[in-house]
């Protein structure tokens, strides 16, 4: 793909207490403008309007939000989205992945992100909106973890999200590595992201201290995981 993608282990706003993050201030930044057009898009919790109202609230007076509701919850209704063409941002929440990969097929959202971040948008996003992009992931979209294989594969390999953070993800993330059921891939802890241009992770970022990246490859009949240089965002 050409374009930026920041993938969320966890942390921003959604796991924040008061809305503030680091690694939602270094998503504002990566735009390069002053008022960013920011665009959530909480699919995966089936549109839950408490988490965009979350949304609202974290990015009020730096960012001039809108949501895009495909449940066409309200105050939002529905709305075309090829809104997403006109982003500096797009934000994509947590919650299912394997829901969200369909809901967006069905709405044709594949071909208009990989357009948008083309033209310039920013991709982001925590979980399932880190899962979403790559070709393929850990997910507990069906209950126990499994793995899921058919991404969007804007991203190359697999992602694991909230490796440290939840019971099993790590053990899971690596069997399913070590054996084939998963690509290599992209661990990402809670509070930590990568950033990718173009399809290559370029670095890795931190909003709490000790999050670690991890880049998990097959090596034999197991899997080895290669950490990467975290940097610690200003605040931190």
């Amino acid at each position: 793909m050409n374009g930026t993608v920041l993938t969320l282990g966890g942390g921003g706003f959604s796991m924040s207490d008061d809305g503030s993050s680091a690694l939602d201030d270094h998503l504002l930044d990566l735009t390069g403008k002053a008022t960013p057009r920011v665009c959530f898009v909480p699919t995966a919790s089936g549109d839950d309007a408490g988490y965009a109202r979350r949304f609202e609230a974290a990015f009020a007076g730096r960012a001039r939000t809108s949501v895009l509701s495909l449940f066409c919850r309200e105050p939002w209704g529905y709305t075309d989205p090829h809104v997403l063409l006109e982003q500096d941002v797009v934000y994509v929440g947590g919650g299912s992945t394997a829901n969200l990969l369909d809901v967006w097929r069905r709405h044709g959202l594949p071909e208009l992100l990989a357009r948008a971040a083309a033209q310039g948008t920013v991709l982001a996003g925590i979980s399932a909106g880190m899962n979403c992009w790559f070709e393929a992931s850990s997910t507990d979209s069906f209950g126990p973890l499994a793995p899921l294989e058919d991404g969007l594969g804007l991203l190359p390999g697999s992602a694991c999200p909230h490796y440290l953070g939840e019971a099993d993800r790590r053990e899971a993330y690596l069997g399913w590595v070590a054996s084939g059921a998963l690509p290599a891939g992209y661990a990402v802890d809670e509070y930590a992201a990568v950033r990718f241009v173009d399809g290559v992770a370029v670095d890795a970022v931190c909003e709490r201290p000790g999050r670690p990246v991890f880049r998990v490859e097959r090596d034999g009949a197991g899997a080895t995981e290669i950490p990467l240089d975290v940097r610690s965002l200003p605040g931190t």
